[in-house]
């Protein structure tokens, strides 16, 4: 069943990032069959070296999570790549990784999604509150225009429209299409509206 011509596809390797193994043979074989798809792909990845050879690879954009990130450092190395996402990862109100990550804006890369992990797939709908306070302070740096999107809960329609009144560039959704909450014409009817 075909829901929406979808641009992006966000993957997370959850061998990868528990060490168990990976997915990137599958991840070739959904790039091949769909060239024209970006895979946005969180493996886990916390070293300078890693990232570089998946970047190399071509497979996809990186998504660097931020509970897998030791410091500052491989962020603010990659932050300029256009293919680099951060994802600013939370478990209920702990944030997971370095606190200076989160209170230093300025290293984030052009994309940042906020991931309120208690919420995925919870239909919880998206923790607003948080949300505003990441796109307030990614604006505090104005070198660089930041595009925050919105992970966890997301439950219709509605909340896309609260979240594009919020200023928030997109969403990861995947319960919500997957019990028809969401349909592809109100995908569609969103996305004229940008």
């Amino acid at each position: 069943m075909s829901v929406h011509r979808f641009s992006t596809l966000y993957v997370a390797d959850l061998d990868a990032i528990e060490r168990n193994g990976d997915n990137r043979a599958a991840l070739v074989r959904v790039k091949d069959a769909f060239p024209g798809l970006t895979l946005w792909v969180d493996n886990g990845i916390g070293s300078l070296d890693a990232a570089k050879h998946f970047l190399e690879s071509e497979l996809g954009h990186l998504v660097l999570g931020s509970e897998t990130q030791t410091g500052l450092d491989l962020i603010r190395h990659v932050a300029q790549d256009p293919r680099v996402v951060l994802s600013l990862d939370f478990r209920t109100d702990a944030f997971q990784g370095s606190p200076t990550l989160l209170d230093q804006p300025a290293c984030w890369p052009r994309r940042v999604i906020a991931m309120t992990l208690a919420r995925v797939g919870s239909g919880a709908g998206p923790d607003l509150e948080r949300l505003r306070t990441i796109r307030d302070a990614a604006a505090t740096d104005t070198t660089m225009s930041r595009q925050i999107y919105a992970a966890g809960g997301i439950r219709d329609a509605a909340d896309l429209t609260i979240l594009q009144e919020l200023s928030i560039a997109g969403a990861l959704v995947a319960s919500c299409l997957h019990d028809g909450r969401l349909r592809g014409e109100e995908i569609a009817k969103l996305q004229m509206r940008l």
